[in-house]
């Protein structure tokens, strides 16, 4: 099995793992969605991955990113393959915005207000200017070492979203600490789909709350029984990194 295989292989068992994981909740099939984590991944890899079906993937480094992404779309245009979907998923500090705003489909990681005003400032700049999605990463397990708001500053934080013209929430990320345990993080999933049902009740402009980013490759079963909408997967798609 040569490498290329070996990923469309990966994919089928995560699919299969998700289809499981939705029909024991009771869930919609296709109801959660996978983010194939690509950061770190070769181009050659994502493109394999593409070609085995999967539209979505996660890059968590603006620079990477940026040399990346030319390269898997030119890539893809020559095989005759879609464009793949972006998403970032990690830590986005304001001078890596350029490489990320208005690139992506979906930033899952905004966790203050300066942010949002470096986005919304790149994003209004392009022509045509198009909205920008973003999620709010929520720091629930309190980790000092560890991006997100904290959720008392979750509704000034949503609200700023009124004020900016080019930005839209739609919903709330978490990354809980890496337990061996699945079921570890399961109250964190829990309190987050809470939080983001509480905050949904709120009407606010620019805001509508239907995504949940929560899960990643070991623990993706008890993130979908907890309503995740989107499962962010590296290890079981591309195999551990170095």
């Amino acid at each position: 099995m040569n490498r290329a295989q070996a990923i469309a292989a990966n994919l089928h068992d995560v699919r299969a793992r998700i289809a499981r994981a939705e029909a024991a909740a009771g869930r919609i099939a296709g109801s959660a969605r996978l983010v194939a984590v690509s950061k770190t991944v070769a181009a050659a890899d994502i493109l394999a991955a593409l070609a085995a079906g999967q539209q979505d993937f996660g890059e968590s480094y603006g620079q990477e990113f940026r040399d990346k992404c030319s390269a898997v779309e030119t890539g893809a245009r020559a095989a005759g393959l879609p464009p793949p979907r972006w998403h970032f998923i990690g830590p986005l500090q304001t001078n890596k915005v350029k490489y990320v705003a208005g690139k992506v489909a979906l930033i899952h990681s905004i966790e203050a207000d300066d942010g949002l005003t470096e986005i919304e400032r790149r994003v209004a700049a392009l022509q045509p200017p198009a909205p920008q999605a973003c999620l709010i990463q929520v720091n629930l397990a309190g980790e000092a070492q560890k991006h997100g708001a904290a959720p008392a500053t979750l509704a000034a934080l949503l609200a700023s979203f009124a004020r900016l013209v080019h930005l839209r929430c739609t919903g709330l990320m978490v990354m809980p600490p890496l337990r061996d345990d699945p079921e570890e993080s399961r109250p964190l999933f829990a309190a987050l789909r809470c939080l983001r049902d509480q905050q949904a009740a709120i009407s606010r402009p620019n805001v509508q709350l239907a995504e949940l980013s929560m899960g990643m490759s070991h623990d993706l079963e008890v993130a979908v029984a907890e309503g995740a909408t989107l499962v962010r997967v590296g290890t079981a798609v591309f195999g551990a990194r170095a």
